[in-house]
């Protein structure tokens, strides 16, 4: 069995073995991302991909189910430091492999706070910091009770799963998820869904910021995220901001909720401005998030670079923009004759200061293909040339 390796020996491994393996358990696109700065950082990085031809394929070294606790150990035990392209893996899985003795970032106990909505807010309650009213409900009765008492309507949400507008419905009555509620019933183990008020915003934001295992943080600029059916579609970086005290609250909540929840790696804190400028929490992720894409032009450390310094406990880097505005545009949809790469020639051409990221998959309504990032002096220039290009691969 291997060493246990506490919270900061990882610098010391790397100092004895300079070719520290970090295995990512997911083969999507942000596992993809982390090949480039995890070959600058003189890092060996595998992936466990849960199918052949995955985004991350070319770093691929295994192919198999990460619900499987086996799969999941036999991978393990090929690498220093495990980390995640997502928060799905099973949390008793996670849990024998702390106990197995190989570091995992970010641990279970903080990952748990991204995997269930529920424990989510509970945590966040305890924590102070704001967010909109909620409850957890077993059932019709107590669902309707809920929506009557907050306005009329309501937000639903299964604890467990959801991602990108998945599992969320704005419901007036409790009969619109009864479905939902006979598959907790039918699943045999019981459970809960939340519920919370429908929040009158103005915009969402994102606070990305990452945490060594020895307590180091740093935070990007926040920034603002256009969603489209429930999908990210546009990032502007920083967030526009008429009031400085937003991004100081902001900032204030990220520091608090990644200590608080003994993150390590990046976590991204996604928040509500509302209407009476209020700022509340709304999910957590632990992971490199889609609103941090524009990091990888737009910041003198990308959230991949970050987080694989945060996962080895090696220093963090300077998360300040590298320019003074970034615009990051998802490709949702793509071409329909196949890949984004038959676009480039023309897409490149016609716009040379975009630049231009393929995820590898193929095209389907509504999934997210690829992105376009522009750097530059002004956001309405960089804005208009982002969502140009990305319009190039539709």
């Amino acid at each position: 069995m291997r060493q246990n390796r506490g919270v900061s020996e990882t610098r010391e491994v790397a100092a004895a073995n300079p070719s520290i393996r970090v295995g990512v358990i997911g083969g999507g696109q942000l596992a993809r991302m982390m090949v480039p700065p995890a070959i600058h950082l003189g890092l060996e990085i595998s992936v466990l991909a849960e199918t052949e031809g995955m985004s991350a394929a070319r770093a691929a070294d295994m192919v198999g189910d990460y619900r499987d606790p086996e799969t999941v150990y036999a991978f393990a035990e090929t690498v220093d430091v495990v980390t995640f392209d997502h928060e799905h893996v099973p949390h008793d899985i996670l849990n024998e492999l702390e106990r197995r003795g190989v570091a995992v970032h970010p641990r279970p106990h903080a990952l748990q706070y991204a995997q269930d909505k529920i424990l989510m807010r509970e945590k966040l309650q305890e924590l102070g910091v704001p967010i909109p009213a909620w409850a957890a409900v077993d059932s019709e009765e107590a669902l309707q009770g809920f929506i009557d008492a907050n306005g009329g309507r309501a937000v639903v949400k299964t604890a467990r799963g959801g991602y990108d507008g998945k599992g969320v419905r704005v419901v007036s009555q409790a009969e619109e998820v009864r479905d939902w509620f006979t598959a907790l019933a039918e699943d045999g183990r019981g459970g809960f869904l939340l519920v919370e008020e429908l929040v009158d915003f103005t915009r969402e934001l994102a606070q990305l910021v990452a945490r060594r295992p020895s307590g180091e943080t740093r935070a990007w600029p926040l920034v603002e995220t256009i969603q489209q059916d429930g999908v990210c579609a546009e990032v502007l970086a920083p967030a526009p901001v008429s009031n400085p005290e937003t991004a100081a609250e902001a900032a204030r909540i990220g520091q608090i909720v990644a200590e608080g929840v003994d993150a390590t790696g990046v976590i991204a804190v996604e928040m509500f401005e509302t209407r009476d400028g209020r700022v509340l929490v709304n999910e957590l992720a632990m992971r490199p998030h889609n609103s941090g894409h524009f990091s990888i032009e737009g910041s003198i450390t990308s959230q991949f670079e970050q987080h694989l310094r945060a996962v080895t406990d090696l220093p963090l880097g300077d998360p300040a923009m590298a320019a003074p505005f970034a615009v990051m545009v998802n490709v949702l949809g793509g071409p329909a004759e196949g890949p984004m790469p038959v676009r480039y020639a023309d897409v490149l051409a016609a716009h040379p200061a975009a630049k231009i990221h393929s995820y590898g998959k193929l095209p389907r309504p509504g999934r997210k293909v690829g992105h376009v990032t522009v750097v530059g002096s002004s956001l309405d220039e960089a804005r208009a040339e982002a969502r140009a290009a990305a319009d190039g691969f539709a």
